[in-house]
């Protein structure tokens, strides 16, 4: 069952309101991003205790929050272990590598594509690539790309431009990822209009509200297969949608931060405010919001 979130919503502005009294997340989706954005950073550990406590705060009852982890278990995500009467689970090698990947396109983006690649093989070469014809496969030239084993030509249009955001319609999700990026935008943009209004949330609201805002963004930036500009329509939000988490994620760093050192615990103890990771990832972040 789910209960409603913790948050009495009177005295807070309607935005942040909307936000923190919706219904409550889906509970294994929603602690892959507890991990990846709270926990990865900080040794990858988390108490069972704290898992709970956090899902409360979004209306996800303890049976809710004991089942996902059990399936994150079972799927090689999360692995299990006792101290005294507490549990604690922490990510697993595959994992982490796999929450490695999610965090350069949230905190460190490559620099976007600017030509294609072309593969003569018949199987997806991995993320971002897609069939256009027998024995041949296409996908946008960035860093991140899987390079297959088979033959692959850099490449780049030379003619018929104004076809390429049909052509990318046709064979990328763009639909779905630019009505994903529109949703973020409708919750989130009045939020990062208003970065002072964040900066001032209390520590318990600034980390919730950054957990919702990583959830929302993390469901559209990680299905976006971030194709050369050329091939996008005019409208797409996925700049818009950027430059709003940028700019809200980083006026709630702060708070969002002492409240996970208040909160989260692994066997150490409490989880610590910042790390040589969070803090080059807020670095990154700031440089970008420049060019915003």
């Amino acid at each position: 069952m789910t209960d409603q979130p913790r948050f009495e919503p009177s005295g807070r502005p309607p935005a942040e309101d909307a936000i923190l009294s919706s219904g409550p997340p889906r509970a294994t989706a929603f602690i892959v991003t507890i991990y990846g954005d709270a926990v990865a950073p900080r040794g990858g550990v988390l108490s069972m205790r704290s898992l709970i406590e956090v899902g409360a705060v979004h209306g996800l009852s303890e049976s809710l929050v004991r089942t996902a982890v059990s399936r994150l278990v079972a799927a090689g995500r999360l692995v299990g272990e006792r101290v005294g009467r507490t549990s604690f689970y922490r990510l697993t090698e595959a994992a982490e590598t796999e929450f490695a990947a999610a965090a350069r396109v949230l905190y460190d983006p490559p620099a976007p594509a600017s030509g294609w690649l072309l593969a003569m093989t018949d199987a997806l070469p991995g993320e971002g690539w897609a069939q256009i014809a027998t024995g041949l496969c296409v996908a946008p030239d960035r860093s991140d790309i899987a390079r297959p084993d088979a033959l692959t030509f850099a490449s780049e249009v030379i003619a018929g431009a104004a076809q390429m955001p049909d052509f990318a319609a046709a064979h990328w999700p763009l639909g779905a990822v630019a009505e994903a990026y529109r949703d973020f935008l409708d919750r989130f943009a009045p939020l990062a209009a208003d970065p002072a209004m964040l900066g001032a949330v209390p520590p318990e609201a600034a980390l919730a509200l950054r957990l919702r805002l990583v959830h929302a963004f993390r469901a559209a930036a990680l299905a976006d297969p971030r194709l050369p500009a050329p091939a996008l329509p005019g409208d797409w939000p996925g700049g818009p949608a950027r430059a709003a988490f940028v700019t809200a994620y980083l006026a709630l760093a702060d708070a969002a931060d002492a409240e996970i050192a208040r909160r989260f615990e692994d066997a150490r103890g409490p989880l610590p405010q910042e790390t040589a990771r969070t803090q080059a990832r807020l670095q990154r972040l700031r440089r970008e919001s420049i060019t915003h």
